[in-house]
């Protein structure tokens, strides 16, 4: 006997297998991943200078100041009114003659016997190196300078130390200037191979004042600035 299929079961049956049947799943998108812009290589350039100049000007700066001086009133006592560390006297009041000293320099005493020997009359020095120093020396009788060439030669025969350097001496050289007030001064270059002096000579008061400095090479290569400044600084006073 033949089964007979009514359409409409059918279609029934068709309709309920398709709203049962898995849907297919759509493939999954890959993750990008954007990495980040970089900047541009002016621009780091420019953020890595301004991070420097951010720290250099946190530290501490370095110091610029320039030396510092005390200036120093010479007396020129004879030895018999001599009182160890500038005499008896207002030293401001009765100076002869003044000079700079750099800060931190220390002053030696000059006993009687020094002075009276070689006429020295006030000596600085730095402690860090004794050779390295300034010193003064005065003789009376003296109410001119003489030519260049034999004022250094007298002064010379009073310090065996000037005999010795000008004896190894590489060159000498001599000049003459003046001052504001035309006083009349001869100064005095010494090079050698192992010192270097600097010596200014002038007459005021009938005597002759001589200041030196004196330092090793080495130390004169080092400091020339600060020693040809209290070379220039010294002066006779009225």
């Amino acid at each position: 006997m033949a089964t007979i299929f009514s359409p409409s079961a059918l279609l029934s049956s068709t309709t309920s297998s398709s709203a049962t049947a898995t849907k297919p799943l759509l493939p999954a998108k890959p993750l990008v991943i954007i990495p980040p812009s970089k900047p541009p290589a002016n621009l780091t350039t420019t953020l890595a200078a301004t991070a420097l100049a951010a720290t250099i000007l946190a530290a501490s700066p370095p110091s610029l100041a320039e030396p510092s001086y005390k200036l120093y009133y010479g007396t020129a006592a004879s030895a018999a009114n001599y009182g160890g560390f500038g005499g008896n006297s207002d030293k401001k009041a009765s100076a002869e003659y003044t000079y700079d000293v750099p800060e931190g320099w220390k002053e030696k005493l000059i006993s009687k016997i020094q002075k009276g020997t070689n006429g020295t009359d006030s000596e600085f020095y730095n402690p860090k190196k004794k050779t390295e120093k300034e010193y003064l020396t005065f003789l009376g009788g003296f109410p001119r300078l003489a030519p260049k060439e034999i004022i250094l030669n007298n002064l010379a025969l009073s310090d065996v130390n000037l005999q010795d350097l000008i004896a190894s001496a590489d060159a000498i050289t001599s000049e003459e200037r003046k001052d504001d007030k035309g006083q009349v001064y001869y100064v005095y270059e010494i090079d050698g191979s192992a010192s270097h002096s600097l010596i200014s000579v002038t007459c005021a008061k009938n005597k002759l004042y001589a200041h030196f400095v004196n330092a090793p090479t080495p130390d004169w290569n080092r400091d020339q600035e600060t020693l040809m400044h209290i070379h220039q600084s010294f002066k006779t006073v009225e």
